[in-house]
């Protein structure tokens, strides 16, 4: 079954959900960035969001066309400020935007994403592993929203990259269940079972050697350990193995930081699902939080709009049902 099933839909001219959970969701009365089904099932959109990728060390933004995920503006980036604090990163976010739209231009009911690299439950931030702790069960959704005045749709930055693949990338069309992991300062992963995304997983945090193994196999613990590239495979495959014992995926992309030198480590890595790499590199996060914002407002909409009822069926006129009352029996 393919993951893009549906007549494209203008992310500012909706009429119809894709799908009744997500509809259902939406109409629920809770924060839009909840991991329920408006970020779950890609649907083709049309028109352009904005996209904003907030990692412990960048802060980036840009204008996504959303029929084709190419970035039609700037990309800008500023540093994360540090310490990040929520209140500094907002105010980075909100300059990092300023300068987008200032390029860009305005945009009218422009959907807005913001990917925050922590657990996302209902706009609030769970987890706050590169950045300040103050982040943990703060209301990002609420805050962003009111420094960009302008409704934001939060999401996990894991998550956002393997929205981009799922929509537009190497996870599009693909039955049975992929994970993406995203190789930087941690490691980063999202979960894709029968093409929809299952929200929030940390597989990073999954112990090896009594350890989290985003401390041993990440980008940036290769190169505090001072691994040689074929030396970190060998250690990586052990991960990936674990992966495939506990979750048996079909196809596992890897992207992030540390798949621009793939070309270092691709030959020594083994494993018994595909192995393909992220379509979308540096901009996966920005693709996938504007496609996730323009998705919520998708479904939002939609749950607004009364519910379609089937026409009712034509009753029998009384001349008609007086005939057949007046019709004699053959004998």
């Amino acid at each position: 079954m393919s993951t893009i099933d549906t007549a494209p839909v203008a992310a500012n001219d909706i009429d119809a959900a894709s799908d009744p959970a997500a509809t259902a969701a939406a109409g629920s009365g809770k924060a839009t960035s909840a991991p329920a089904a408006a970020t779950s099932r890609a649907i083709p959109l049309t028109g352009v969001a904005l996209g904003i990728d907030v990692g412990g060390t960048g802060v980036k933004a840009a204008v996504v066309d959303l029929a084709s995920a190419e970035l039609v503006s700037a990309r800008v980036r500023e540093k994360t400020p540090q310490p990040s604090k929520p209140e500094a990163v907002i105010e980075t976010v909100a300059a990092v935007v300023d300068m987008v739209l200032a390029e860009y231009g305005p945009v009218a009911d422009l959907a807005v994403g913001c990917g925050l690299p922590g657990a996302i439950k209902y706009g609030y931030m769970k987890t706050a592993a590169n950045l300040d702790k103050g982040w943990v069960d703060f209301d990002a959704t609420s805050a962003l929203s009111a420094r960009l005045g302008r409704s934001v749709h939060v999401i996990n930055d894991a998550d956002a990259a393997g929205m981009a693949e799922l929509a537009y990338g190497e996870a599009k069309g693909h039955e049975g269940t992929t994970i993406l992991l995203t190789i930087g300062t941690g490691i980063g992963s999202a979960l894709i079972s029968e093409g929809r995304l299952v929200p929030n997983t940390e597989f990073g945090h999954l112990l090896m050697h009594d350890q989290a193994s985003e401390t041993l196999v990440s980008g940036v613990a290769r190169e505090r350990r001072g691994l040689k590239w074929k030396e970190w495979a060998a250690e990586f495959n052990e991960y990936l193995a674990m992966l495939e014992f506990f979750l048996w995926p079909d196809r596992i992309i890897l992207g992030g930081g540390v798949s621009k030198r793939s070309d270092k480590y691709w030959d020594h890595l083994k494993t018994n699902a595909d192995l393909v790499k992220a379509r979308y590199l540096n901009t996966s996060g920005i693709i996938g939080a504007a496609y996730a914002a323009a998705l919520a407002a998708h479904t939002e909409e939609a749950a607004r709009k009364p519910a379609r009822r089937p026409p009712r069926k034509a009753k029998p006129s009384t001349s008609a049902r007086s005939t057949t009352a007046a019709t004699p029996k053959r004998s």
